[in-house]
């Protein structure tokens, strides 16, 4: 199994849906080989790390310099950039070609039955693999260049996710609106393509977290939370959400929007809610996780998440675990999969506006979403997504 990134040194879902994958794999009685490309601030360099509490589960880091969740324009500008004692290649696709050439050389000395690379960066080293062994590749698609920049794609970033999935013997998705996509836009054929859902593991959360202690000042206070927690990206629709809130904050003062997360549009978004007017009925906490993030979630009232295009989407389900009632775009995978959650149009900041007024004003209205959805989000388990793919991989033997 490729991919680059793995909880806890991940910047995103998708670390967290390889960990949710892999764990849920090996209980079903999968060996895993877990290749990382190796980041010299965070893994040391040539050995192989076993993760003790996942036995059956080999991880291995290799010397590729690759980041996940730089936008495609960053990447056009990597150009021999120094950091500390490690010096980047060329660009990224140098970097990919390394990650490639390591995966080679693992796939001649490691037994394995099935390659499952994890989105493009991922696909290379995949593909490589398949040459080498001559073993079956699944790629797994968790993101496409058309979801991170909203249409405007880097040609090189889709050329290489193109090649990644019409060379695969089998293609995994994590919704029928990716599916779509790839069949649209990228020229797959549907009957190559399973859909298989992301899902979480409640053990992971701290459900029983007490509500944050300033957040519930602020309740005990007379206001409402509505959290957003996520990458603050174009994809994500963040600045919709700000521009909703104006409108709420129009006919309620007493309520504060929380944004917690990072990415590159914060600046952008911090100097839209002041140049509205309402910066002080917005906080950024910045990047959360544990704990921390467990506690925010339990003071909120609502969860938003406004994407643009969202090929799946695990937060409204993390939110929806804690007892959190959710408003996501139609736009979202996870609308698959959510009947118990209010669901908007992106750009219809009017609509969203009125919704989470509806919610926040309505107390047997998010008793019901909070109740249902709950229910809803602890049914979509890493559990129920791996015995799905272990049907994929048995079909490839």
């Amino acid at each position: 199994m490729f991919g680059w990134e793995f909880p806890p040194h991940n910047s995103g879902g998708l670390g967290v849906a390889c960990k949710g994958i892999a764990d849920s794999l090996v209980k079903e009685g999968v060996e895993v080989i877990f290749v990382l490309p190796k980041r010299m601030d965070v893994y040391a360099a040539g050995y192989k790390m076993i993760f003790a509490n996942v036995p059956n589960m080999k991880v291995i880091g290799v010397n590729s310099l690759l980041h996940p969740y730089v936008t495609s324009q960053s990447y056009g500008t990597i150009r021999d950039v120094l950091r500390g004692n490690v010096v980047y290649g060329e660009g990224l696709l140098a970097e990919v070609l390394r990650y490639a050439e390591l995966a080679a050389e693992i796939a001649k000395t490691e037994q394995f039955d099935v390659i499952h690379a994890h989105d493009w960066l991922s696909f290379g080293a995949g593909l490589v693999a398949k040459e080498v062994s001559g073993k079956p590749l699944i790629a797994h698609v968790h993101a496409t260049e058309v979801d991170r920049t909203a249409g405007n794609v880097n040609q090189m970033i889709y050329d290489i996710e193109r090649m990644g999935v019409l060379a695969a013997d089998r293609v995994v998705s994590v919704s029928d609106f990716t599916k779509r996509i790839l069949v649209e836009r990228y020229g797959v054929d549907p009957s190559k393509i399973n859909v298989v859902h992301n899902g979480i593991d409640p053990a992971e959360y701290s459900l029983d977290e007490p509500p944050d202690r300033g957040l519930w000042k602020l309740k005990e206070a007379g206001y409402k939370i509505v959290l957003y927690f996520g990458r603050i990206t174009v994809m994500k629709g963040v600045d919709h959400l700000i521009s909703a809130a104006r409108r709420v904050l129009e006919w309620d003062k007493k309520i504060m929007f929380v944004i917690a997360g990072s990415g590159d549009m914060e600046g952008q978004i911090m100097e839209q809610a002041a140049n509205l007017g309402i910066s002080k009925n917005v906080m950024f906490p910045g990047f959360l996780r544990g704990v921390e993030l467990s506690s925010v979630i339990r003071a909120a009232d609502v969860f938003v998440t406004p994407s643009i295009s969202e090929p799946f989407g695990l937060t409204p389900l993390e939110s929806l675990a804690h007892g959190t009632p959710v408003i996501i775009s139609k736009q979202s995978g996870v609308s698959e999969v959510l009947q118990h959650a209010i669901k908007v149009d992106f750009w219809d900041e009017l609509e969203m506006a009125d919704q989470i007024l509806s919610v926040l004003e309505y107390g047997s209205m998010k008793h019901t979403l909070s109740s249902f959805g709950h229910d809803e989000a602890m049914k979509c388990t890493w559990g129920r997504a791996a015995g799905k793919l272990l049907t994929i991989y048995n079909s490839l033997q």
